[in-house]
């Protein structure tokens, strides 16, 4: 981060962290009383992309010279009754940034995965806008004239932590090619943009059929740098969803267009302007780019003996220069996934090994390397990491989220192991016993993927008797829950059809 742009140790953003309803209620009674929208992050402390914002957007002067216009509301996905507030914002994913108006309109939900000097440009239109972005949507769709701001708004919306609030998911590749149509004129670089993310959510051209028109405004924004540059997040993202999009079989002239993306990736690579996770994000969209064909060997793709060795350079240089322990967890967590993508388990295994001692969630790094084992075969190596991943797991919602992770490798890596799963799954179902929010987004989530295991690890009535045992704690369980709980608690175990 540039030396003027970074805070001094004595400044901060004034997050209020918040609970339960009545914590939300006191930041918008506040907001009211000092005629200032809110700022809702819902994040969680072991979350590679909530470190990066930490690392790159929270701790800057100029956002923190920004929060004085808004009150910032903090949600924990691991506080009690953090996971209620999930279901009331809508909100899953971590992170997920959410402007409210003072009197609790969703004005837009902002972009985690744009560089920060991007999040604080569009957080200013959000400020200064003032109409939700669900009227301004309706009015385009509706054909009314809107402003270059509004449709920036639209452009630099956050479509991937909508969660259907805008449009459902199915219909979002069709409303962004519809937008970028309509946008046609205001702002070269927002109709861009719209098609770009149009391109991104649509899978094998689907809905959504790229023309010869749009494959030139691709290429000529890969072309430009400054143009390029300007949409690094989305090319960087979804690279190989844009060129199977465009190019919806393997070829010629798909290889010509991946040719163009790697170039302007390079350029990301190697921008100083850009964050480390940034500039490691294009890498990796370069070694998916060259992934791309190859379905034979998912574990060990044929790649450039260049690209390898820019790999390794790569990763080893963000491993010794790094020692804020934000950015390191969110960049060494995604240098270990790189080194893995570009075949080099053993180089991830590594990192991942020497890094967990360095990192303020190592049970990450180790479902992490539970993951590297499970894939090349290794079953026992993986359920110890994927054990031990649980063991040291911190927060109600995220020992939940790693306990369903180790009882599923259980269930599939070790299904004859009875004695072992129902330990588990019956550690699994005393901690939702003791957490009032365990029946709400994420939780209930993880706790539904156990109920899902079991019933189908006991497929043909093998082990009924650990599943009758479960099923009586389980019982206790739910009898103890608030009434509109107890309905998700007692389907849990039951079989489904």
């Amino acid at each position: 981060m540039p030396a003027a742009t970074a805070a001094s140790a004595a400044t901060a953003v004034s997050w209020q962290e918040a609970s339960g309803d009545s914590d939300i209620e006191r930041a918008f009674t506040q907001a009211r009383g000092e005629k200032k929208p809110v700022l809702l992050y819902w994040g969680a402390k072991w979350c590679p992309p909530c470190n990066q914002l930490k690392a790159t957007l929270f701790n800057r002067a100029d956002f923190i010279e920004q929060s004085r216009a808004f009150v910032a509301v903090h949600i924990d996905g691991d506080n009690p009754g953090a996971q209620r507030l999930g279901a009331r914002f809508k909100v899953r994913g971590y992170p997920t940034m959410i402007l409210f108006s003072n009197d609790g309109q969703e004005l837009t939900r902002l972009p985690g995965e744009v560089d920060a000097p991007q999040v604080l440009r569009v957080l200013q239109l959000g400020l200064a806008g003032g109409r939700p972005v669900k009227t301004v949507l309706a009015d385009a769709q509706a054909g009314k004239k809107l402003s270059a701001n509004e449709w920036k708004l639209l452009g630099f919306y956050s479509w991937e932590t909508d969660e259907q609030q805008l449009v459902p998911a199915a219909q979002r590749p069709a409303l962004l090619a519809k937008l970028a149509a309509a946008s046609q004129g205001v702002d070269d670089e927002t109709t861009t943009r719209l098609w770009l993310k149009a391109l991104a959510a649509t899978e094998g051209g689907g809905a959504l059929k790229a023309d010869a028109a749009l494959r030139a405004r691709v290429e000529q924004v890969l072309a430009d740098p400054a143009a390029s540059r300007a949409q690094m997040d989305v090319l960087s993202n979804s690279g190989d969803d844009i060129v199977r999009a465009l190019t919806p079989a393997a070829g010629a002239d798909r290889q010509a267009l991946i040719g163009k993306f790697d170039a302007a990736l390079k350029r990301f690579e190697a921008d100083a302007s850009l964050s480390r996770a940034d500039r490691l994000q294009s890498l990796l969209a370069r070694v998916e780019l060259a992934r791309l064909d190859q379905k034979k060997d998912e574990l060990n793709p044929k790649l450039p003996a260049a690209l390898l060795a820019e790999v390794k350079a790569h990763t080893a240089k963000a491993d010794k220069e790094i020692t804020d322990g934000y950015e390191r967890q969110a960049v060494i967590t995604s240098a270990a996934f790189l080194l893995g993508r570009a075949g080099l388990w053993s180089d991830s295994d590594a990192l991942l090994k020497s890094s967990v001692a360095k990192s303020h969630s190592p049970y990450y790094l180790m479902s992490q390397l539970g993951g590297n084992a499970r894939k090349q075969g290794r079953k026992e190596e993986a359920l110890r990491w994927y054990e031990e991943a649980f063991n040291k797991s911190e927060g109600p919602a995220t020992r939940l989220q790693w306990g369903s992770n180790y009882l599923s490798a259980l269930v599939e890596l070790a299904p004859q192991d009875s004695a072992r799963i129902e330990k588990a799954a019956s550690q699994l179902l005393a901690e939702a016993g003791k957490d009032k929010g365990a029946f709400y987004e994420r939780s209930a989530r993880s706790l539904q993927k156990v109920g899902s295991q079991l019933v189908a690890w006991n497929a043909n009535g093998q082990n009924d008797a650990a599943l009758g045992r479960l099923r009586t704690q389980l019982d206790g369980v739910c009898a103890k829950q608030e009434a509109a709980d107890k309905g998700a608690c007692e389907t849990l175990l039951k079989k489904k059809g």
